[in-house]
């Protein structure tokens, strides 16, 4: 895939919190400030005061935004859908080096909320990676009981499993199965 490595950690984010929604056929699992907190310290979400049950609200509300933009039927629908999200955030590009990581670039104001925070970072890898012409990686699962999101990075955008040893091994084995019994 032709982006750095911050493009490539935000775009993981923003599954990541696609994915503890219900929406994609698994249970809730955002439901309280200590999940969100675990969320935000497994990401390494940097630059976080102290959480609250605004900030569950607003992270939840938003996470059914990015599932939106994943699920869009087309490119002019995930960009409305996206332009729609990054309206609500004050974006405000800056230069950081922080907590031993190299030099990059946060989007987000600061003293923002977490949920614009995360507006603005994760909304912003989306962003690039329409602009670039790759919205057909935004995926959705294949497998019939998971409606996981996850971005195609494979070079030729074949990649239709959310995870290749859980659910693409899952489906092969049926297959596999299946034909044996022909």
């Amino acid at each position: 895939m032709p982006f750095g490595h911050d493009m490539v950690y935000s775009l993981a984010t923003v599954v990541d919190l696609v994915n503890t929604s219900p929406s994609t056929g698994g249970e809730d699992k955002l439901t309280d400030l200590e999940q969100l907190t675990e969320f935000v310290e497994n990401r390494q979400v940097s630059g976080v005061g102290e959480l609250g049950e605004a900030d569950l609200g607003q992270v939840r509300a938003l996470r059914e935004a990015f599932h939106k933009v994943f699920t869009a039927p087309d490119q002019p629908t995930a960009v409305i859908r996206l332009n729609t999200l990054l309206s609500g955030t004050r974006i405000t590009p800056r230069l950081t080096e922080h907590d031993g990581h190299a030099l990059h670039v946060h989007y987000f104001a600061p003293g923002a909320s977490l949920g614009e925070h995360l507006s603005a970072d994760l909304g912003v890898a989306l962003a690039h990676l329409l602009v670039e012409g790759e919205w057909e990686r935004l995926r959705t699962c294949s497998a019939p009981d998971c409606g996981h999101v996850f971005v195609d990075e494979s070079r030729n955008r074949s990649r239709v499993y959310c995870d290749s040893r859980t659910c693409g091994n899952r489906m092969h084995v049926a297959a596999y199965r299946a034909r044996r019994r022909a």
